[in-house]
């Protein structure tokens, strides 16, 4: 199937398994039909790795480990680097393929250019990883530790994650010499496939990352398999609930990233143009709110309240939602028929119930765009910070407007939730900037900007948001295990 927009043309990836350097199709799993978010219709057919593929992909990466593992590091940081030259050649064609799968639009996709930066960002780590030598009794005594991979990763990555997500955990792991098995959702499988592809393209032996969308019975097969070292999960909690079960028969460590419900704290003294621009901009027009560090609670103090939700609303009343491929369109589908229904009765029982005033949006977006799956930009005013818009992770493209009295009020509603992975506060007082992010139960916070997660900065959440980090060298850290060695000099 060939792919038209614009002056661009590229074939889709195929929809088969990567394991080594085979394409495998026909799997256990069966096929899914992918379907293209913002029309509807059908884009690809998907093989789902079933036990058997699960099984032949775990094999085939712990037979590539010893070889990839003592690889000198500076070799595996060439070949990395390799890729991130491939990848950004290849940018254009990644933004197309998340803004057909997602329905993101084209203009604001830069995916691809910030996995280049994480992946040049990581094998720079790669001649730099080394031990440490222990005092102990000088002289007659050299103790020393020894960094080493874990062997083989389990990378499994959501839809909305793209190339980006598929970058944070596979380089890093890579880089310390693991191998892995990466399993994508079966949602949005079509970048991870062709990442896996230019893996091979780069020079990355066979083996050493295989690429396995599937579903829920693939996923569970991966995570108990006694071959698997290391788990990496971004997801939901309630999925990882199941990991952490899964996992624990063999004792896997795991890595998880999950949802959020970031609070965005605007005072008084804050900019209020930048807040509303920066709010909307994140929460409901790019990825329509489907992502799990975005702010889709604005919290406002009280003396500006009427102001903001205003500003909000007239701004949010302008988003251009649209074909993502359209000039000028800000927001984009949500990923399927499901998620639009989901989030169409959360708004529907939010506005029964009572649990804040529906100021604009909450339905389905007819006509031209009928065929796909639309929901309008939608803004709840004096949300009830204990009720379910405010507390549960709605991944769609809903915003909750909620005032606040003071600062130890704000504090105290933004962390009023099972989650912590972000949080954003615009004042222009530096030091209760300060005063307020030390306070907030977040793993990580944005000051009068949403953070660009640079690859240098370590992302990851607290609370029912996860543990671990990915990015940074905290990033790299978690697929290191740590050799302590002995030697008796006066005995050798």
């Amino acid at each position: 199937m060939v792919v038209r927009s614009g002056p661009s043309e590229f074939e889709l990836p195929k929809g088969a398994l990567l394991i080594g350097d085979t394409r495998v199709t026909n799997a256990e799993g069966g096929y899914y039909e992918q379907l293209d978010p913002s029309t509807g219709g059908f884009l690809a057919s998907i093989s789902m790795a079933g036990n058997a593929e699960i099984e032949f992909a775990v094999e085939t990466a712990r037979d590539a480990q010893q070889e990839w593992r003592s690889l000198a590091p500076a070799q595996r940081r060439d070949v990395l680097f390799e890729l991130a030259d491939l990848l950004d050649s290849r940018h254009e064609e990644f933004s197309l393929l998340r803004s057909l799968e997602l329905g993101s639009p084209l203009k604001k996709e830069k995916g691809a250019n910030l996995a280049v930066e994480y992946i040049r960002y990581f094998a720079g780590w790669g001649d730099k990883i080394g031990g440490a030598t222990i005092p102990v009794f000088p002289g007659k005594v050299l103790d020393y530790t020894v960094p080493e991979p874990y062997g083989t990763v389990a990378a499994l990555t959501p839809w909305n994650g793209g190339v980006v997500s598929v970058a944070m955990k596979v380089i890093p792991a890579l880089v310390a010499g693991n191998t892995v098995v990466l399993k994508p959702s079966e949602l949005a499988p079509l970048a991870p496939l062709r990442f896996g592809e230019l893996c091979l393209e780069a020079g990355i032996p066979p083996g050493v990352v295989n690429v396995l969308p599937g579903g829920v019975e693939a996923g569970r097969a991966l995570v108990s398999h006694s071959g698997i070292d290391k788990i990496s999960f971004t997801g939901s909690a309630a999925t990882a609930r199941q990991i952490l079960s899964q996992a624990a028969t063999n004792l896997t460590p795991v890595v998880l990233e999950l949802g959020g419900k970031s609070g965005n704290l605007l005072f008084a003294d804050g900019d209020l143009d930048s807040a509303v621009s920066t709010t909307i901009g994140t929460a409901l027009a790019g990825m329509s709110g489907q992502g799990c560090v975005l702010p889709t609670r604005l919290l406002i103090e009280d003396s500006v309240y009427e102001a903001v939700e205003e500003r909000v609303v007239e701004a949010v009343s302008s988003l251009v939602v649209g074909n993502p491929f359209q000039e000028g369109v800000q927001a984009g589908p949500v990923i399927t028929e499901e998620a639009c229904q989901r989030i169409l009765a959360v708004v529907e029982s939010a506005d029964r119930e009572h649990h804040g005033t529906l100021l604009t949006g909450g339905q389905r977006i007819g006509g031209s765009l009928s065929g796909g799956f639309f929901v309008e930009p939608t803004v709840f005013g004096e949300v009830d910070n204990s009720s379910a818009l405010a507390q549960e992770e709605i991944f769609g493209p809903v915003l909750s407007l909620i005032r606040f009295r003071d600062e130890e009020e704000a504090i105290e509603l933004a962390n009023g939730t099972r989650y912590g992975l972000g949080g954003l506060l615009f004042t222009r007082d530096l030091a209760r900037a300060h005063r307020v992010s030390h306070r907030l139960d977040a793993g990580s916070i944005g000051i009068n900007s949403f953070p660009p997660m640079p690859p240098a900065a370590p992302f990851g959440g607290v609370k029912e948001s996860g543990y671990g980090r990915e990015g940074g060298l905290a990033g790299v850290e978690e697929f290191i295990r740590i050799k302590n060695v002995y030697v008796d000099i006066d005995r050798s």
